[in-house]
């Protein structure tokens, strides 16, 4: 039979090769079709014959000889971001060497070390390169979704980087009992913004630089730090911090120590009870409600059950904000408490979570007797106590309150929490100097319920009253840690987001009626409060909010917390009808209208008012030449005879009464411009 001939020609002859017989018993010519001279060698059947036998033979040597490592392969895969069922179906992109988009056989032979791979042009990173999908050539990745985040250009450090900070930022340790800017010249602006001041020409330095004294110094500060010095840095600092941590954690592992809720009856049950609690956990409030009370109405004697019927009906309380539910919860916990056989540790829990929740409905004197049950059954534990002396405090007894915190650092010196409020109650006793270590080595402590924005006041002001500049170290710490506005403005009672300036002009607050109203009936107000500055009356009264180093202080008060004082005003009438229709002061529940008057020899210590919600107005009535005169922040200035100062007593101010006669002014109280209507008439009063 004729061969067929092949279509294709060439334009040179091939040797002739020797007849090869295949292992399909067919015998050909050259090893190709019968065609012979320009056909291929092989018959496309017999290649992928070899291929398939190479690659089930290829595959039986790397399983057998352990050729590739497949657990780098798969962690190389994921460390890749890729999906593993990819690498199954041959996708290998990430190992693609030749650049030519896919993982091929030279792809696999640099993957198992048979060849080098090759070197990339220089400048060009594989870390670098984008892949787009099709769906994405035309529209840009978004560079703010977390897809396309680079992650790979990390990978390739030496050590692990540091996590990103902002430039030049060094957090400070609020627990340093160091001043951190002691060494520096600070001023602060009447914005309240704290401020460095502007070195010397000779003195400036570029970021980077050390201040030294010398120019070998500062020259050896110029030189790079060497690379390798860099990375024992960091890797020195990387174990500290690895240490801190595992110590952190063992301390933190310890303070939690599972509480032992259940009792042996309650161990027999603890099936039906984890299955109710589930249902607390997950939410499902009313439901696990139910199923408690049918546990605690199945097993009466049972505490767990109790408890867990309180903690739902608490839960509930909360969702449904109903006092009435939460006073059920209130009662539920004590009588889990005064079942027999309870634990321990269910009784700590039951009786002090029942004093909490007694204080949220405000029953003080209820929770007061509930915490003092407490102690009284764990006379050793420092925290409960710690808890009743702040219910003495919430009483207003700060006597007892004192003795509680005597008896813990009696038995614990160095427990920060009794620290600080025993230095609190000093303070409030107008022991200044006393109340200073106890507050400043409480806030040191850094012990839960000690970082609150009392205490920095309290303790700034102590400090400030001593003559000690380092007050203000404890107010920006006190900034820092977001309890104050600003170094200057330390208000404790605020809302967010109100413009802030320590002084204001009338048309600044908008108040422009009421500023003219009072400058131009000041000889009417000022006649009617010389009327009633008679001393026998008794109607000013000394100032109580201990704010006087020395001297004598008055005060006359028409309207508190937007209420209006009718006896007063019957003295005052005329100044009272001019002030009645003006309710952003008549209505500022967080002010006060009233007549002060001041003696020479006065002094007001630096101080703050309690809120930033509102701004003070001062109409000068009688004032002497000389010597009267107001700071507010880095700023003085005088009363004038028939002018309205206006300021934001939010913002640190002080008093001075140097002349030789008596100053009156009169005080409006008015809401700070940018409140709203709402929230004038929700705000709660001060």
């Amino acid at each position: 039979m004729a061969q067929r001939k092949t279509p294709r020609s060439h334009s040179r002859k091939e040797a002739k090769v020797p007849p090869v017989e295949s292992k399909n018993g067919k015998r050909t010519e050259g090893g190709g079709d019968a065609g012979g001279g320009g056909g291929p060698k092989y018959s496309m059947f017999t290649w992928f014959v070899v291929l398939a036998l190479l690659g089930v033979w290829s595959s039986v040597a790397v399983v057998y000889f352990d050729i590739v490592d497949y657990d780098s392969v798969i962690a190389r895969a994921k460390d890749f971001h890729m999906n593993f069922s990819q690498v199954l179906q041959g996708k290998l992109k990430a190992y693609d060497t030749d650049g030519d988009g896919d993982f091929d056989v030279e792809d696999a032979k640099v993957l198992l070390g048979l060849r080098e791979a090759e070197k990339p042009n220089v400048g060009d990173s594989p870390e670098k390169k984008t892949v787009l999908k099709p769906e994405d050539v035309s529209q840009p990745a978004d560079a703010t979704s977390p897809e396309t985040w680079t992650t790979e250009e990390t990978r390739s450090a030496a050590v692990p980087l540091p996590p990103l900070v902002e430039e030049d930022f060094v957090p400070d340790d609020p627990r340093d009992s160091t001043h951190p800017y002691e060494d520096d010249v600070i001023t602060i602006d009447t914005m309240g913004v704290l401020l460095e001041e502007t070195l010397p020409e000779e003195s400036v330095v570029t970021s980077g630089q050390y201040l030294t004294s010398s120019k070998l110094s500062q020259e050896a500060a110029e030189k790079p730090e060497p690379e390798s010095e860099k990375l024992k840095e960091t890797e020195s600092i990387t174990e500290e911090t690895a240490e801190k941590q595992t110590q952190d954690k063992l301390q933190e592992k310890a303070k939690k120590k599972k509480p032992k809720l259940l009792n042996k009856f309650d161990k027999t049950i603890k099936a039906e009870i984890d299955a109710a609690e589930k249902l607390r956990k997950k939410g499902k409030v009313e439901e696990a409600l139910r199923v408690f009370e049918a546990l605690v109405q199945q097993y009466p004697q049972s505490p767990r059950a109790r408890y867990g019927k309180a903690q739902a009906e608490d839960d509930v309380a909360e969702k449904l904000r109903s006092n009435d539910m939460l006073q059920r919860a209130i009662n539920s916990y004590r009588e889990a408490a005064e079942l027999p056989d309870v634990t321990p540790d269910l009784l700590r829990a039951a009786l002090k979570r029942r004093a909490e929740r007694q204080q949220f409905l405000g029953r003080m004197r209820g929770s007061l007797a509930t915490l003092e049950k407490l102690v009284q059954i764990f006379p050793d534990d420092v925290s409960l106590k710690n808890d009743l002396g702040v219910s003495h405090l919430l009483l207003g007894d700060n006597k007892g309150a004192k003795k509680v915190y005597e008896e813990v650092l009696e038995a614990a010196p160095g427990n920060g929490f009794a620290k600080v409020h025993y230095g609190f109650i000093l303070k409030s006793e107008n022991k200044i100097a006393e109340s200073i270590p106890y507050l400043k080595e409480g806030l040191e402590s850094g012990e839960p319920g000690t970082d609150d924005g009392r205490f920095y006041f309290h303790l700034g002001d102590a400090l400030q009253r001593v003559g000690d500049d380092s007050a203000y170290h404890w107010y920006e710490l006190g900034h820092r840690r977001g309890h104050f506005a600003s170094v200057w403005q330390r208000s404790l009672y605020n809302v967010n987001g109100l413009k802030a300036q320590p002084w204001w002009t009338p048309t600044e607050t908008g108040y422009t009626d009421l500023v003219k109203t009072l400058e131009r009936n000041w000889r009417t107000i000022r006649d009617e409060a010389l009327a009633v500055m008679d001393q026998n009356t008794g109607l000013f009264v000394p100032e109580e909010e201990n704010l006087r180093e020395k001297g004598e202080w008055g005060q006359y008060t028409l309207w508190q917390q937007g209420r209006k004082d009718g006896n007063s005003c019957q003295g005052v009438q005329k100044t009272c009808s001019l002030l009645e229709r003006y309710t952003e002061a008549t209505g500022c529940k967080r002010g006060q209208i009233k007549f002060s008057v001041m003696q020479p020899g006065t002094h007001v210590w630096p101080h703050t008012g309690p809120t930033n919600c509102r701004l003070r107005m001062h109409l000068g009535l009688v004032i002497p030449k000389h010597g009267c005169r107001i700071r507010c922040t880095n700023q003085t200035r005088e009363w004038e005879e028939g002018k309205v100062l206006i300021f934001d007593d939010s913002f640190e101010h002080e008093v001075w009464q140097d002349a030789d006669s008596y100053r009156l002014i009169f005080i409006v109280d008015v809401w700070h411009p940018e409140l709203t209507k709402y929230q004038r008439q929700t705000l709660s009063a001060i």
